[in-house]
């Protein structure tokens, strides 16, 4: 039986692959400022640690708290669940020899069934974990995508290369990284959002 908390376990490993389709690339570095950046030819640049942002992200620790939180609760009732089946085999298994054919036949059908269904249960929990994480790692991209896109419009940035062990730059002058106006803004959006009401748009805080 499959540990649900597994799926948990890689959300910020999935997360930074999720990034790398937004086609960024760049040096990790401790940050820097967007008014640190180059032009090479007619482009501006400058470039994120993605790592560091993911680290630092309000909102990705506190949907993934509530997704750990989400995964041992529907643990726990899958291990009851499993544990009660057990306790049904182990009960006929110690009256088997006083039931007649006709009712060893129809327990062991019970049984069987109730077997299937609980697998079938275990297979659609492990799927409503995945696509949880999926909608999380998809709430990344668009969150920090659309902070990325107003962020250049207002530096002037035509390119925002991200940095992470995936990526194909191997460095990048530290006074080109905005990291930490990356984690700053998204951290201090997040804060509006919550203190005006908004909610979040990631469905993996639904439970």
């Amino acid at each position: 039986m499959k540990n649900l908390s597994i799926i948990l376990n890689i959300v910020l490993l999935v997360a930074v692959g999720v990034l790398y389709y937004l086609h960024f690339s760049g040096k990790k570095s401790t940050g820097g400022s967007a008014s640190s950046t180059v032009a090479v030819g007619d482009l501006t640049v400058a470039y994120f640690n993605s790592d560091s942002v993911l680290k630092h992200y309000d909102y990705l620790e506190v949907n993934r708290k509530t997704l750990e939180e989400k995964s041992q609760k529907l643990e726990a009732e899958l291990r009851n669940r499993a544990q009660g089946l057990q306790n049904e085999i182990a009960n006929y298994q110690r009256n088997v020899n006083n039931l007649t054919f006709t009712q060893q036949k129809a327990l062991e059908e019970d049984l069987g069934k109730k077997q299937q269904n609980l697998q079938m249960y275990e297979q659609s929990l492990n799927q409503q974990m995945s696509e949880e994480q999926a909608k999380l790692s998809k709430a990344l991209y668009d969150r920090i995508s659309a902070f990325l896109k107003d962020y250049g419009a207002e530096k002037g940035l035509q390119i925002v290369l991200k940095y992470d062990t995936n990526s194909d730059v191997f460095y990048g002058n530290p006074g080109l990284d905005i990291t930490n106006d990356v984690i700053t803004g998204l951290n201090d959006a997040y804060k509006n959002e919550k203190t005006s009401g908004v909610k979040p748009d990631s469905t993996a805080t639904k439970k």
